[in-house]
């Protein structure tokens, strides 16, 4: 029987070698890991650290498990985020859409330029919302193969969310917002 100071070491381990086994067979440099989880390379130097504890940063756990396509509970030091998890259906219809490409978390996120990685790994992990800029949207939406007219319903809903948040009353305002949105439309070619 292992007394629980051994329980708690060997969970450590187990979370150090799984890093260390994905690093090692995605053939992922630890400089490009820890751009994409939004650290720094002697951070992650620390994660693969079987002497150091394992990191118990919610949000550094969650990054790393969409890296690596796995969910965060599957790390013993994960402790459910306070933070309130975004369920947002554009972009659940976006990873659905790399579901059906058979494309890894870890390969979309190569497509984005350096400084773009980890907010999209926010993005999958419900951290942040649909991105409101069309040419950002666009850009990924590109990646994932998917026309301007499959996205835009889900960037409209998205618009009229912000605009009710933003205090504007989208009834007494409707036909200023359908214009809009016509317009919208129009400019997209959608």
């Amino acid at each position: 029987m292992q007394e629980k100071g051994q329980e708690s070491s060997m969970a450590v381990t187990d979370s150090s070698e799984n890093l260390i086994s994905f690093l090692e067979e995605a053939g992922l440099h630890k400089k490009d890991f820890a751009e994409m989880i939004g650290v720094t390379l002697s951070y992650v130097y620390s994660l693969i650290d079987k002497t150091v504890p394992f990191s118990t940063r919610t949000t550094t756990l969650e990054r790393i498990a969409v890296v690596m396509d796995i969910q965060p509970e599957d790390f013993p030091e994960y402790k459910i985020s306070e933070e309130p998890r975004l369920i947002d259906p554009g972009t659940q219809f976006l990873k659905d859409k790399q579901k059906e490409m058979g494309m890894s978390n870890l390969e979309l996120i190569k497509k984005f330029p350096r400084k773009k990685r980890v907010e999209i790994v926010d993005l999958w992990r419900g951290a942040l919302p649909l991105p409101l800029d069309w040419n950002h949207l666009y850009s990924i939406c590109e990646i994932l193969e998917i026309s301007a007219e499959e996205i835009y319903p889900y960037w409209e809903a998205r618009m009229q969310q912000y605009m009710i948040l933003g205090g504007i009353d989208v009834i007494s305002n409707a036909q200023l917002i359908n214009s809009m949105f016509d317009g919208a439309k129009s400019y997209l070619k959608v």
